[in-house]
C-alpha cells in the first residue's frame, strides 16, 4: 500500500469505534458512498431477521446497477473491513441507538467527523428502534433470487435492474401490506385471487413468500387479465419457476368471465383500470372472499357525474381538482360498501408517492355484521350529498336489498 493509501485509512481509534459499534447492541444501518472516475458507488449495511436468524443484509450500488446479499456475521465483518479500508474522498454515515456518527473525508484523507443522538418529537433522545422497526423487504426473507429473474426484475447475474428498482420496491410493499391479513397459523391451504394480474409480479411472489418463508403448504394463485400476451408471460414465469397447476393458474378474460374458485382466502387487485376495480370487488364479495387487498387505480365514473353548486362550484370548476375529487370519493364509496356487505375496511397509504402516484391501498377482511344501519345511513347521505349512483353500490347493493341510492 503506498502512503497515499495509509493516509486514506481511518484512524484505527475511530475504526474500532465503527466495528464496536455495528456489531453491539442498538446498530441500525451503515452507508458509506464515494465516486470513482464519475461513477457514484454506494454500500449499505443493516441488521436483518430470517427464519428466526440475525444476519446483516447488505446493497451494493455500483452506478445503475444494484446487488443485494445477506451476510452471516462472519462474512459481514469481512465486508466492514473492506468498507473501512476504502480510500478517496468518501462519505460514511453510521446510525445506532447510542447515536450517529458521520465521517467525511477529504481529497487530501483528512477525516471530518461529526455526532448526533436521534431525538424524538419532543426533542428527547429517541428510543432504540430494533430490527422489526425497520422497513422489512419481504423478498429477503427467502432466496428470491430465482423469482426475481423469472419475472424479469432481476436480470440473470442476480442484480436489480435499475429500470425495475420501483417496482422491487412496489413488491416488498404489497407484501407487507398483505401479512396483516394473514392468519397467524399456517392453514391447510390458502387461495389467492389476483384480478388485473399483468406478468405476475405479485402474484407469483406472494406465492413464493408464503410457500418459501411463511414455510405454508397448500398455496395455490390464481390470475386474471384481459391481456392473452401478459397473462403468457406470466404462465412463462410459472413455468420457469417450476410451479404446477395446483399451485399457479392463469386466465385470459374479463373479471366477471373468470373461473372463480369458491370463497377464496384472499382476493388482489392492484392498479386494474378503470371499472375492473369494481369489477373485482364485486367479485370477492360474491365469492364470499375472507379477504380483499386493493389498490384502485383511475375511475372516470364520477367524475363526469359529479354536480354541486354553492361552495363546491369552485372545486369542480377546475379539471384536475374535480379529477382527485372525484378518486377519493370513488375510493370512499368503496370502502363503504365493503362495510355494509360485512367487511372491516381500511383506507391507507402504501408506498411512498415518488414510486407510484396510485399509493392508495384499501384493505378488508370479513367480520362485521352485513348492513349495520350507521355504515348505510353514511352511504346514503354522502350519496344523496353528490347525487351519484356509484358503480360498486349499484352492482353490490341492491342486491343485498339496499337501495344504492
Amino acid at each position: 500500500m503506498d502512503e497515499r493509501d495509509e493516509n486514506d485509512r481511518l484512524p484505527e481509534a475511530l475504526a474500532e469505534e465503527i466495528r464496536r459499534r455495528v456489531f453491539g447492541e442498538g446498530f441500525i444501518r451503515l452507508t458509506q458512498g464515494l465516486t470513482r472516475d464519475g461513477v457514484a458507488f454506494r454500500i449499505s449495511l443493516r441488521p436483518v431477521r430470517i427464519k428466526g436468524e440475525a444476519l446483516f443484509q447488505a446493497e451494493m450500488r455500483d452506478g445503475a446497477k444494484a446487488r443485494t446479499r445477506n451476510l452471516t456475521e462472519g462474512a459481514a465483518r469481512k465486508g466492514l473491513e473492506e468498507i473501512l479500508a476504502q480510500g478517496g474522498k468518501r462519505e460514511l454515515h453510521l446510525v445506532t441507538a447510542e447515536g450517529d456518527l458521520h465521517v467525511r473525508v477529504t481529497r487530501k484523507g483528512r477525516p471530518l467527523v461529526s455526532r448526533g443522538r436521534p431525538k424524538d418529537a419532543g426533542g428527547r433522545p429517541a428510543q432504540a428502534q430494533g430490527h422489526d422497526r425497520e422497513k422489512r423487504q419481504p423478498l429477503t426473507d427467502f432466496d428470491a433470487g430465482a423469482l426475481l429473474r423469472a419475472v424479469g426484475i432481476a436480470a440473470e447475474d442476480g442484480t436489480i435492474r435499475a429500470s425495475m428498482r420501483g417496482k422491487y420496491d412496489q413488491v416488498n410493499a404489497l407484501l407487507r401490506a398483505v401479512e396483516p391479513l394473514l392468519p397467524e397459523a399456517a392453514p391447510e391451504a390458502f387461495t389467492v385471487v389476483d384480478c388485473g394480474c399483468g406478468k405476475a409480479y405479485l402474484t407469483l411472489a406472494l406465492q413464493r413468500f408464503l410457500t418459501l418463508a411463511k414455510g405454508w403448504r397448500g398455496v395455490r394463485v390464481v390470475g386474471i387479465d384481459r391481456n392473452a400476451e401478459v397473462v403468457e408471460a406470466a404462465r412463462r414465469a410459472a413455468v420457469a419457476l417450476g410451479l404446477g397447476e395446483g399451485e399457479a393458474t392463469f386466465q385470459a378474460c374479463e373479471i366477471a368471465e373468470a373461473e372463480w374458485p369458491r370463497r377464496p382466502d384472499l382476493v388482489m387487485s392492484l392498479h386494474a383500470g378503470d371499472t375492473a376495480t369494481d369489477d373485482a370487488l364485486v367479485a370477492a364479495v360474491r365469492t364470499g372472499a375472507e379477504r380483499i387487498l386493493c389498490v384502485p387505480c383511475c375511475q372516470h365514473e364520477l367524475h363526469h357525474a359529479l354536480v354541486g353548486g354553492g361552495a363546491m362550484r369552485a372545486v369542480l370548476r377546475h379539471g384536475i381538482l374535480r379529477e382527485r375529487l372525484a378518486d377519493l370519493l370513488t375510493d370512499t364509496f368503496r370502502a363503504q360498501v365493503l362495510r355494509i356487505r360485512g367487511y372491516r375496511a381500511r383506507v391507507m397509504e402504501f408506498v411512498s408517492p415518488e414510486a407510484t402516484g396510485r399509493n392508495v391501498l384499501i384493505r378488508a377482511e370479513r367480520g362485521v355484521r352485513p348492513g349495520l344501519g350507521e355504515a348505510v345511513a353514511e352511504y346514503r347521505e354522502l350519496a344523496a350529498f353528490w347525487g351519484v349512483r356509484p358503480y360498486i353500490a349499484a352492482a353490490l347493493l341492491d342486491e343485498a336489498g339496499e337501495p344504492a341510492r
